[in-house]
């Protein structure tokens, strides 16, 4: 009787580990691409690959309004120039929300640059770039998106490297309307991806491959016109109010200071006229 009873308990135990395990039969929709997107190891590893014929993609089953999304990536290694690895969050509407981390590939021994950009109602041209701290396809590093009402915050494995405030008080459209879901795609984009498009994909490198593991959203779940937070949320939505402590805006200075290569905000030429609204708010 013992026994049987320990045996009970412990498949109870390991469903309820497996239940709160993500899952990427679970959470995801594999989109385009034919057979080139692929759910492996019992649902922990989605793999995307692009090849002269097709890219690939994936989306999330959920849409989300508000939330800590974390995705750990392994990026597509060598002779990666022409490609990019999107991953991004993004309303249906025709005037949409996005906010996006762009991977954009180049050539071996050259590094990643990291593209970021938020679009509110349709409206995006909101770019900053980054080189990164290390090399993104040894090993898989967690890309994060902090969304509440306040701000946006883009982080690498927990640093941050952007914030998107909410000034909606001087006129800046903000998301925070429209549910969104995840998506991402590993796609050809070697007419602007690398050097402006002077560099080309080597196809003699195919097929290009990127990896995606330990998927977590700590979001609110968008269904039916009704969001799975309440309103006494308290402190297991936490991330609802997050904002940045004093030592990682120390850290989010240090990344923008020494790894940002491109920040709209001080294109003047770009914007002749005035700077966007956000970019002299204080």
């Amino acid at each position: 009787m013992r026994s049987s009873f320990g045996l009970l308990v412990a498949m109870l135990v390991s469903f309820v580990l497996v239940a709160s395990a993500a899952n990427f039969y679970q959470d995801f929709d594999l989109t385009w691409g034919d057979a080139r997107g692929k759910i492996l190891n019992n649902g922990q590893l989605l793999t995307l690959t692009l090849d002269k014929f097709s890219g690939s993609g994936f989306q999330s089953k959920n849409e989300y309004l508000f939330g800590k999304i974390d995705m750990q990536l392994k990026l597509v290694p060598g002779n990666s120039a022409g490609t990019v690895t999107a991953y991004y969050l993004r309303s249906q509407e025709s005037t949409w929300d996005e906010i996006d981390f762009e991977f954009l590939g180049n050539l071996s021994g050259e590094p990643y640059i990291v593209h970021t950009n938020v679009f509110s109602q349709g409206k995006g041209d909101r770019e900053q770039q980054f080189y990164l701290w290390f090399d993104p396809t040894k090993d898989f590093h967690t890309y994060s998106v902090l969304w509440n009402p306040q701000r946006i915050i883009f982080s690498v494995d927990g640093i941050p490297i952007r914030e998107f405030k909410n000034l909606e008080s001087i006129g800046v459209p903000f998301p925070k309307k429209q549910p969104m879901r995840i998506y991402s795609s590993l796609w050809n984009a070697d007419d602007w991806a690398t050097r402006g498009g002077l560099v080309k994909t080597d196809w003699s490198k195919a097929p290009f491959t990127a990896s995606y593991r330990n998927f977590k959203a700590d979001a609110c779940v968008w269904s039916q016109g009704k969001s799975s937070c309440s309103s006494t949320s308290g402190s297991r939505y936490a991330w609802l109010s997050q904002e940045l402590d004093t030592a990682s805006q120390q850290r989010l200075k240090w990344v923008q200071e020494k790894y940002m290569i491109y920040n709209y905000c001080k294109d003047t030429k770009r914007f002749s006229q005035s700077l966007p609204k956000e970019c002299t708010a204080h």
